[in-house]
């Protein structure tokens, strides 16, 4: 029975997340042809001349829709429609703040430069002895950099259990950071896990290559070696 169990428990570990992941991903692909297929002209929805139901078209469409629009905003005229649009906005008083907001949330979701989290390091907080995940941005400009003297300081997030969206923005000097090997994805669900799910450490792995390359390094030192005891010999005939 304590076989089956085990069996079983590593079953559900391996299909859970599988099923899961499938079910949210067809829901989503459901939800966005929901709203989009009732947008596109009749003619051109294979729903209507096909024996089969085709999911995921609506996606398709929209996924290029959005595309489309990301061009026409690219160039000038487009550029200067939006700008329009959102002078407009920024008149009504209630839709003004929402799409404000909006566009924070998007914006910080979706685009990826050198401002994103790059490291992960651990702090003493809130008190010594006790350690704590950060997530490392820049280091700290304008007039907190200057009101701090005589070391870096770098500009930290720390997120809170379990919801790591939350937390904390904190200015913590280098020397009192321990920078760490794992990336934010493996931190963030450390964080939501509550340590339930801690990434592994490659450290067993880092040693073995180090000494793979030494044995490597000293076979190469020996066979040189050799080739040189020969060229003597030779030299010496």
């Amino acid at each position: 029975m304590r076989a089956l169990t085990n069996w079983f428990l590593t079953g559900l570990v391996i299909a859970g997340p599988v099923g899961i992941t499938l079910y949210v991903a067809w829901w989503v692909v459901g939800l966005v042809d929901s709203f989009v297929k009732p947008l596109i002209p009749p003619f051109y929805n294979p729903d209507n001349y096909l024996p089969i139901h085709v999911p995921g078209f609506g996606l398709l469409m929209g996924v290029a829709a959005i595309t489309i629009l990301g061009g026409l905003a690219a160039n000038l005229v487009g550029k200067s429609l939006v700008q329009f649009g959102e002078r407009v906005l920024a008149q009504l008083p209630i839709i003004s703040s929402l799409y404000r907001g909006l566009k924070q949330i998007f914006e910080t979701v979706v685009t990826q430069n050198s401002q994103s989290f790059k490291q992960v390091g651990l702090i003493q907080y809130p008190r010594p002895g006790l350690w704590a995940i950060v997530l490392i941005s820049t280091p700290a400009k304008g007039e907190i950099a200057e009101r701090v003297h005589g070391e870096e300081v770098l500009s930290c997030f720390l997120p809170t259990t379990p919801n790591p969206t939350s937390g904390f923005l904190l200015f913590v000097p280098r020397t009192e950071i321990k920078i760490l090997d794992m990336n934010t994805e493996d931190a963030a669900k450390l964080i939501i896990s509550a340590g339930l799910v801690a990434p592994e450490y490659q450290s067993e792995t880092a040693r073995l290559a180090a000494e793979h390359d030494e044995k490597m390094a000293r076979e190469l030192a020996g066979e040189t070696d050799e080739l040189a005891d020969v060229v003597g010999e030779d030299a010496a005939e």
